[in-house]
């Protein structure tokens, strides 16, 4: 796996994610709403673990991999979980204005903009995962 697949997914989802910072809105509905408040932290946490994988990649690379792991995980626990489970009624409204593939009143199913973020935060962790092992085979 070549640092460049690993950096370019990588900038790929930074550049997704700070679509949540700033919202995109269209006449009647939404991909993503300003979250700056909500998701902020992640934000800057996730910036911050990937500088430190272009400047420091010995250290960077684990410590983006602890990151994305721990992000995905956060996510699948925030979204997924209500679509397996049932339930987030709460959820189901506050999402209600969102770009959506499939719509339901019933169960909770996360929106475009979810979908296509834990998407490429997965990609992003894989990707980053085999550039690591392809370096420490090459060792």
């Amino acid at each position: 796996m070549r640092r460049f697949y690993c950096l370019g997914a990588n900038l790929l989802l930074l550049a997704w994610f700070f679509l949540n910072m700033t919202g995109l809105y269209f006449e009647n509905s939404y991909l993503v709403t300003r979250s700056w408040k909500e998701d902020g932290i992640f934000f800057v946490l996730f910036v911050l673990a990937l500088a430190l994988f272009i400047w420091k990649e010995h250290i960077g690379k684990y410590v983006l991999m602890i990151w994305l792991t721990l992000w995905l995980i956060t996510q699948l626990i925030f979204h997924e979980w209500y679509t397996v489970t049932g339930g987030g009624a709460g959820k189901i409204r506050y999402f209600e204005g969102s770009v959506k593939l499939i719509d339901s009143e019933m169960r909770y199913i996360p929106d475009l903009y979810h979908i296509v973020l834990h998407l490429l935060i997965f990609i992003s962790l894989l990707l980053t995962v085999l550039y690591t092992k392809r370096k420490q085979a090459y060792k």
